[in-house]
């Protein structure tokens, strides 16, 4: 199979698809790779590592699409390459169609086969593809968070861990998945006080024994979340449903409630967000106030730490490449339902029910599509 691995265009994206080392595990099964020059360079790859790995170097996305099979991303398609797709072609990247109407309907109008990395699942029902990116997202959130919450950037000069005789800063971590259990290392490690906010009674049990008297627990059935909220200094926002537009559980009064130079960071904005007056922002601009809130809505967090989140990425999605590559999609999807589940569009129809919902838009089953009557009776 040709596997293309164009450069990725979206404002302050480093990250790529194919680390030298996976296009080498391609290309040691004869697969074809084509690498779109400098596509690499940002996350600290060149183009003779990939040159060395068995990669062929091309110039143009134009021709990596126009030529490949199968196209290899990080982040969604932006609208000048959705126009390059080609009917037919497999499309395997973070698509978070939820959140993003113009692009459902570019890549149903495409008719391409696309496989979203979010919505791939294991047999515990997690999310395999999207964990490795919630990590860095969550540890960075923290990261960022603090220092927003620095004067010169608007914050309320704080310093989370506090100082000897002064006390740590209240961080508020809404959910307790991967991003919250990453945000709680990171926030621990800083000495903040930390709640860490979930509906699960038994993942907030896991939590307090992985983290002790370091995290305070709070079942978001019971706690007062508008206190909590007008009381904390960093507010993480990090509920996911997966493949669907992200809950609004913070609302404008919140946020109004919250004290004057206090930061949010919501890291599920690219689902939509989950703080009512969120809205995407890059790494050049990331932060924008609503009545004195400090918001960091930066929707690719990751990008900016492009080599870790590459390599991280990769250990992830390499299995599912190399199976997609080896026997095509349709055996590769109709042999597991955890890789089915990551079939969001299919040569023009919906197969995700989150983002028919989102938008109102029709729904077929992805297993009754890939299912061909026309071989059993061959």
């Amino acid at each position: 199979m040709i596997v293309g691995v164009p450069k990725e265009i979206k404002l302050q994206e480093h990250r790529i698809g194919l680390t030298p080392e996976s296009v080498k595990a391609l290309t040691d099964k004869k697969h074809e790779v084509l690498v779109e020059e400098n596509g690499g360079f940002e996350a600290g790859f060149t183009n003779e590592d990939y040159i060395k790995a068995g990669a062929k170097i091309i110039k143009t996305p134009e021709e990596i699409f126009k030529t490949a099979e199968l196209i290899v991303k990080v982040k969604e398609p932006q609208i000048n390459e959705v126009d390059m797709i080609r009917e037919g072609q497999i499309i395997y990247t973070y698509l978070h169609l939820a959140a993003a109407k113009e692009l459902t309907l570019g890549l149903i109008k495409s008719k391409s086969v696309c496989i979203a990395y979010e919505t791939v699942t294991d047999d515990d029902g997690r999310l395999p593809l999207l964990a490795p990116m919630s990590a860095v997202a969550g540890r960075m959130s923290i990261q960022a968070g603090a220092h927003s919450l620095e004067k010169n950037q608007k914050g309320r000069g704080l310093l989370i861990g506090g100082a000897p005789g002064v006390e740590s800063a209240n961080v508020v971590i809404l959910g307790g998945g991967v991003v919250g259990e990453n945000a709680a290392i990171i926030a621990t490690g800083m000495r903040g006080k930390v709640f860490v906010v979930d509906k699960s009674v038994k993942r907030l049990e896991e939590l307090h024994k992985q983290f002790g008297d370091k995290i305070i627990p709070t079942d978001s059935s019971k706690a007062d979340l508008n206190k909590l909220i007008s009381e904390c200094d960093l507010l993480v926002g990090g509920v996911l449903i997966p493949g669907a537009e992200a809950p609004k559980l913070v609302t404008k009064e919140m946020v109004k409630s919250m004290k004057r130079g206090s930061v949010i960071v919501d890291v599920a904005i690219d689902q939509g967000g989950c703080v009512e007056t969120s809205k995407p922002t890059t790494h050049a601009n990331p932060t924008y106030l609503v009545d004195n809130v400090v918001h960091y809505c930066v929707a690719n967090m990751p990008g900016g730490v492009p080599r870790t989140s590459t390599m991280a990425l990769n250990r992830a999605t390499l299995p599912l490449l190399l199976k997609l590559a080896d026997q095509g999609y349709k055996k590769t999807l109709q042999e597991n339902k955890n890789y089915l589940a990551g079939l969001n569009v299919y040569r023009g129809k919906i197969t995700y029910r989150g983002v028919s919902d989102a938008f109102n838009l029709d729904y077929f089953s992805p297993s009754d599509l890939l299912y061909n009557w026309n071989e059993i009776f061959a």
